[in-house]
């Protein structure tokens, strides 16, 4: 159940985010699907290494999109998604 009272904006979302929280837009279909933030994330290659992405410049975080079908690393939101007023922190 969802607390309209707490809605937040994508910018609040973010913050809610970066301190571990899981975040969701109330108009989304899908039980459990939420956003959440992956960390320490490496890669296999074509020849099948394991490859780590760290990076001093660019960081080693993505947003990652859980929902029904599985995990989508990297997600993008959307304009709508931007500038929506209707995240909330996921339970």
């Amino acid at each position: 159940m969802t607390n309209l009272e707490n809605r937040l904006t994508f910018g609040g979302a973010l913050e809610a985010l970066k301190a571990g929280k899981k975040v969701a837009r109330i108009g989304w279909n899908g039980k459990s699907q939420h956003v959440e933030l992956a960390a320490n994330i490496s890669y296999k290659n074509a020849c099948g290494e394991t490859v780590n992405c760290e990076h001093e410049a660019i960081g080693n975080k993505a947003l990652a999109f859980v929902g029904t079908s599985g995990v989508q690393m990297g997600w993008l939101a959307s304009q709508a998604d931007m500038l929506a007023e209707d995240w909330h922190i996921v339970e």
